[in-house]
């Protein structure tokens, strides 16, 4: 009986032990859990115009032991995300895009940010951040057309270069003149950094000046040089620009590697974003029989990405009626889906990919209740 006692208090011992060390692992500081989220996927791939990152914190510490994914976030969603004790919720679409000038009861979007600062909770958008990632929204859809390559319609640019200025300016100075002074006068002029080596040109010795400029020391550069003919003559000024990044970038076009009709690919892409009905455009000229080699695709709305690419179908959540018209125009499909259908699949992919990157140190849900607010009746 003894025995039986000591294994039961052993057993509940680790048993203690267990919740202890899980519960320890179950949470991530606010501050450390959003710069993980942005190592997953920079914010600085997002659009220009986009409102994204923490949009909501509450006080600090703040600690999350629940992610809460949604698509949009709803009054309904967001309920669900307080039952089920979110900490952070992370909405692909910002509730929060025009500035508000006051946080009341009287329109639905005030109250989200009130219901989560009196919950405690935060409120994260990746929104066009995650459209451009490499594993992001665009590339889940891509998924649903078959063995295909990809490549961005859009490039990104990489954030951090050119590291200093927007401009290079060239220009070489013979050993016969004060190299020490010109070096020393333009070092004077704050946003500039120069660098020297030696060239050779017309059988001469040179040292080959390069200076990095912002866009205001450029003009102070180009007047100090102006005042000496003998540099100002053989300058060269080049515009900088970050490199493009091959996998990264706004909407998908994707080349098949065999071919299929039309009327195929409309059952595979229903198939993939779980739809009984899709809306189709024909481009002129083309049939459900047609063959589908090359189709670029934007999640969400994307005529302003999609607008003037040579392909045989564009996929898309909407399109202007005006856009429509012109790439069946040119002899383009369109197939249009709804704006959130071609996103909020990603979710899934996402909550796996997150557990992964996050080591499983907190629980990530997807809701339950958001879906697309239009349906075909």
């Amino acid at each position: 009986m003894l025995s039986s006692r000591v294994l039961l208090i052993a057993t509940t011992a680790r048993l203690v032990h267990s919740r202890i060390y899980s519960s320890s692992r179950s949470f991530m500081d606010l501050k450390a859990l959003l710069c993980s989220l942005n190592d997953f996927a920079s914010l600085s791939f997002a659009e220009s115009w986009d409102n994204v990152g923490l949009l909501v914190e509450p006080s600090p510490p703040h600690t999350v032991n629940t992610l809460f994914l949604t698509n949009d976030l709803t009054e309904e969603v967001m309920e669900e995300a307080l039952q089920k004790k979110a900490d952070l919720i992370l909405s692909y679409h910002p509730p929060i895009f025009r500035p508000m000038k006051r946080i009341t009861w009287k329109t639905w979007k005030e109250r989200l940010v009130i219901r989560a600062l009196e919950h405690r909770v935060g409120i994260y958008s990746p929104h066009t951040a995650y459209d451009a990632a490499p594993q992001g929204v665009n590339s889940w859809l891509a998924k649903g057309l078959g063995v295909c390559t990809s490549r961005p319609i859009h490039p990104s640019k990489a954030p951090d270069y050119p590291t200093e200025g927007t401009h290079r300016v060239e220009f070489s100075v013979t050993h016969t003149q004060d190299l020490d002074k010109v070096v020393s006068a333009l070092k004077e002029i704050a946003g500039v950094s120069v660098t020297s080596f030696s060239a050779r040109a017309d059988d001469e010795e040179q040292t080959r000046l390069s200076l990095n400029c912002t866009q205001q020391a450029l003009m102070q550069v180009v007047a100090f040089l102006s005042q000496h003919r003998q540099f100002y003559q053989k300058t060269e000024i080049l515009s900088l620009e970050k490199p493009l990044l091959l996998c990264t970038g706004m909407g998908r076009l994707c080349t098949l590697d065999e071919s299929v009709s039309l009327e195929t690919m409309i059952e595979r892409i229903k198939s993939h974003l779980k739809l009984s009905h899709v809306r189709l455009a024909l481009g002129t000229g083309k049939t459900l029989e047609s063959p589908v080699k090359v189709v670029a695709l934007c999640a969400g709305s994307g005529s302003s990405v999609l607008q003037g690419t040579d392909a045989d179908l564009y996929l898309t959540g909407e399109m202007s009626h005006h856009d429509v018209l012109d790439a069946a125009s040119q002899g383009i499909s369109v197939i249009l889906c709804e704006h959130s259908n071609t996103e909020r699949g990603f979710l899934s992919d996402l909550r796996d990919m997150l557990d992964a990157h996050l080591e499983n140190k907190i629980n990530i849900i997807l809701s339950e209740t958001d879906r697309d607010p239009l349906h075909v009746i």
